[in-house]
């Protein structure tokens, strides 16, 4: 059983009274605290949440970046996927979420002030044709490979970053893959060339497909199979 701490009063008190107008927004959600904060100020926020004396977050344990591109669009309810199973092929009378409008990339920064006990989130929101960010390597030297990784995975440059090279994907990798946008299939495969006696790259072979479970189930109604199982009927 998850046990989870009273949301730290005091640290929201604290976080508005230091910031003021410099946080975009500063919410609480299942007893955790998560601020927003312009790129612009980043760096000077951030700083603040290190030294200042009743904030004092000494360690970045995470960073991290969301893309919201099909945010509101997928089939997918997550919540109800993982209370209820196949959500995935159930047909909702719901409308549509709402497309999200705002930037495309948020960069997500994950605080501890072992000092007090506590944890922060930080949000920063990035525009898709101007993926930059500064680095917070200044701040918190563990940015370094964090920082790295959501460059390879997600295409975020982090001004200032002394050696921003892929280190999860191959050095002639093309693309970021944990972009909604990227084929899950990717673009290129590599096999072994007897002839040529090398490795080699080629377009990918396989088609994309995507994977729904079989049954649909209809809200509060019966079920339909819309595919029948292996040798069976198509009728429940």
């Amino acid at each position: 059983m998850v046990v989870r701490l009273p949301v730290p009063e005091a640290l929201l008190k604290q976080l508005g009274e230091v910031f003021e107008d410099a946080l975009v927004s500063c919410e609480e959600a299942l007893g955790e605290i998560t601020i927003e904060i312009g790129k612009d100020d980043l760096l000077s926020v951030m700083t603040r949440l290190r030294d200042h004396d009743d904030l004092a977050f000494e360690q970045l344990i995470d960073l991290t970046v969301v893309d919201y591109l099909t945010y509101g669009q997928d089939e997918w309810a997550t919540t109800e996927a993982t209370s209820s199973g196949f959500s995935r092929g159930q047909e909702s009378s719901q409308q549509q979420r709402q497309v999200w409008q705002r930037e495309r990339f948020a960069v997500v920064y994950h605080l501890l002030s072992i000092s007090r006990n506590q944890r922060l989130r930080v949000k920063c929101f990035v525009k898709e044709n101007r993926t930059t960010i500064p680095s917070v390597i200044s701040i918190w030297a563990s940015a370094n490979w964090y920082e790295r990784e959501a460059f390879d995975l997600f295409g975020i440059l982090f001004t200032g970053h002394p050696d921003l090279r892929r280190i999860m994907t191959d050095y002639g990798f093309v693309g970021h893959p944990f972009r909604k946008d990227f084929p899950l299939i990717g673009n290129v495969e590599l096999r072994f060339d007897a002839k040529q006696n090398r490795c080699v790259y080629e377009p990918v072979s396989i088609e994309p497909r995507v994977l729904v479970p079989r049954v649909i189930r209809k809200q509060k109604d019966e079920t339909i199979y819309v595919a029948a199982p292996e040798g069976g009927s198509k009728d429940a």
